[in-house]
């Protein structure tokens, strides 16, 4: 998965578990794509106080997923979904065509006993 994607997910499940202080430079980082540079500039820190802090953030929120399965729960149930929703397309395109059949067969059945009588 692409490391941005699952530091968002990550987020998104356990980000409610940081602290204030990780929360708003985590998400300075994640959510509006700033460098620990940026970072330590707007909030008066050092570059290497920011990027530890990030780091730091992300053991957290990947140790509470190692745990709590969460975010691998959400992926499957989402992919299984898709895997429903697939197949149940297939299956109303086919019963589509299983109707236009019968109808078919019943306009032949039909036209059949009008050319009888």
């Amino acid at each position: 998965m692409e490391r941005i994607v699952k530091q968002n997910l990550l987020y998104d499940f356990y980000g409610e578990l940081l602290t204030a202080h990780q929360k708003e430079i985590y998400e300075e980082h994640i959510l509006n794509d700033l460098t620990a540079t940026e970072i330590a500039t707007d909030f008066g820190i050092t570059r290497q106080a920011a990027y530890d802090m990030i780091r730091r953030c992300n053991k957290i929120l990947e140790s509470y997923e190692e745990r709590l399965h969460l975010v691998e729960r959400f992926l499957t149930a989402k992919e299984k979904i898709k895997e429903i929703h697939t197949i149940s397309q297939r299956l109303l395109r086919e019963d589509k065509e299983q109707m236009k059949e019968d109808i078919r067969q019943i306009e032949s059945v039909s036209n059949q006993i009008l050319e009888d009588l």
